[in-house]
């Protein structure tokens, strides 16, 4: 099942109180963004949140948000990781190419090489920052897992 991003998610932006002195000032904190094209949150959290002119994107399992199926195999699932991110960045108007950081999580190293050739398809120019982890497991039994930090 497909959750709808537009039920688990108010869209807009959140004013937190921040005290200065005896003075309480709302000041513009997030902004939840949320994609139609990628799977919704399966907890208690955003796909990603807009803050100081930065996209925090949450890890992207590889979920087709129209199926609600997992991609088979590293280089598809990867794909599908990244394609999720490139959906979720387009409903802030930004690209691929506005990634500064990027965290991927393998169930095995021995994934590495799969999911590096796919990911250095979606990045021209320079390549962002990257981490790449092996973790025991991943949620829904994925191969790889992928968030992101993009500027504006």
């Amino acid at each position: 099942m497909v959750a709808s991003c537009k039920i688990r998610f108010a869209r807009g932006i959140f004013l937190l109180p921040l005290r200065i002195g005896k003075q309480k000032k709302k000041i513009n904190m997030k902004k939840v963004i949320c994609s139609e094209k990628a799977p919704g949150a399966i907890g208690p959290y955003s796909q990603a949140i807009e803050a100081s002119g930065m996209v925090f994107v949450s890890g992207q399992l590889p979920i087709d948000a129209a199926t609600g199926k997992m991609a088979e195999g590293i280089e598809e699932q990867a794909r599908q990781s990244l394609e999720n991110i490139k959906h979720i960045l387009e409903e802030t108007g930004l690209t691929m190419g506005n990634i500064v950081k990027t965290t991927v999580f393998l169930q095995d190293m021995s994934f590495f090489a799969g999911m590096n050739g796919v990911y250095a398809t979606y990045f021209d120019g320079a390549f962002p920052a990257r981490s790449a982890v092996a973790v025991k497991a991943l949620p829904k039994d994925a191969l790889v897992e992928i968030e992101c930090i993009a500027v504006r």
